[in-house]
């Protein structure tokens, strides 16, 4: 089975999977993500809103082969401002178990219901086994773009801990573990009430799309993190086929950065509290994944073109090495002849201008430099010096 999804959740789109024949290419199944009436969760939809109420699948789900489920995470409502789609709507910003043979919904979680920050729950599903309360459980963790690390059994879709990875959060106070809902914080109903308001995390997220890892040998997640805020000023939208649709007022959307000037970290995270044993802020945000070995590194790649080396109990950088060009992807290990290699693509492309807001007036030089690297790709292959 091969499984597909899509994006454009900016643009009014109505979100969907589709499961496709590897032999044939034939069209077998197809699973929207936005209920429509007289389906199961069509009720938190009002009115037609669904059929442009978006939901994006954007990144590639996660596959159990033993419970026979794929999981895939989906995206922000459109548009932005829920105020125009009153009511959870489901299955916007949600991970979703799919049977794969038939698309057919097992479970379901939803990280942000009425979603009206871009907050996208499409960030990777990791599988992993986890001690919460005592108790081992078949889990996935999941850093949400809202700011949350959410663990959650993967057999039932049993929320088993949600928990702040960030420094700064106001969209809620927390997550009630009992209903798996949001607290609703005063900022969020100051915006419900039409009030322009600073939402932390921005739309950026607490953490974008890039990868983390997860090391059963320490029992922490490695995640590169975003300490970003962001003006939200409501406005009614109106649909215009291919245009965006969101809602808010995007020349006041400008960005909030912490006062320290940090606004990206690598973080060791602990999944069944969201607290880091160690962060390492960053001048630039880091924009790729990470990935953690068995002998206690973490690499991930910076903007700036570096490959670097952690130290997976420290945060201690070992080794770095230039690229030439922005990483922007996710690094990979693999092995050959019995040697461990380990590979990086690098090519910033004509990506550098999305991420300019990140870096803040005070970084002109690095602004000035990533505009100036050589933006086409390579990817680089590392292996232990052999004696």
């Amino acid at each position: 089975m091969v499984i597909t999804g899509i994006s454009g959740g900016e643009y009014g789109t109505r979100g969907f999977i589709d499961g496709w024949d590897p032999d044939t290419g034939r069209h077998l199944w197809r699973r929207y993500t936005t209920a429509a009436p007289g389906e199961k969760g069509g009720d938190t939809w009002p009115g037609d809103t669904y059929k442009h109420g978006g939901g994006p699948t954007w990144i590639t789900g996660s596959y159990d082969a033993d419970l026979d489920l794929v999981y895939w995470g989906t995206g922000n409502g459109g548009p932005w401002n829920a105020e125009f789609r009153k009511g959870d709507n489901l299955y916007i910003a949600s991970v979703l178990a799919l049977r794969p043979k038939t698309g057919e919904i097992a479970w379901y979680y939803q990280f942000s219901p009425n979603s009206r920050y871009d907050h996208d729950g499409v960030n990777e599903n990791v599988m992993a086994d986890v001690t919460i309360a005592g108790k081992k459980h078949k889990a996935i963790l999941h850093a949400d773009r809202n700011g949350y690390m959410y663990v959650i059994d993967r057999t039932n879709g049993k929320l088993l801990a949600a928990n702040s990875f960030v420094d700064k959060m106001n969209w809620a106070d927390g997550i009630d573990l009992k209903t798996g809902r949001p607290i609703m914080s005063a900022t969020t109903k100051k915006l419900i009430a039409g009030e322009t308001v600073e939402i932390w995390p921005s739309f950026f997220g607490g953490k974008n799309w890039f990868p983390m890892a997860y090391s059963p040998k320490s029992g922490m997640a490695y995640a590169n993190t975003l300490e970003l805020g962001a003006v939200y000023a409501p406005v009614e939208p109106k649909f215009v086929k291919n245009a965006f649709y969101l809602g808010y007022d995007l020349g006041k959307a400008q960005m909030i950065y912490p006062k320290d000037g940090k606004h990206s970290y690598l973080r060791a995270i602990d999944p069944a509290t969201g607290k880091s044993k160690w962060k390492v802020g960053n001048d630039v945000a880091n924009w790729g994944g990470t990935m953690v070995t068995g002998g206690d590194l973490v690499f991930t790649g910076a903007l700036t073109g570096e490959f670097r080396a952690y130290d997976s109990e420290t945060g201690k950088r070992l080794w770095q090495f230039q690229t030439g060009s922005g990483i922007i992807g996710q690094p990979v290990t693999w092995e050959q002849d019995g040697r461990q290699y380990i590979s990086v693509a690098s090519g910033i492309g004509g990506a550098y201008a999305i991420y300019m807001p990140l870096l803040g007036a005070s970084n002109k030089e690095l602004v000035s430099s990533l505009g100036k690297m050589q933006a086409g790709g390579s990817v680089w292959t590392f292996a232990l010096i052999e004696e």
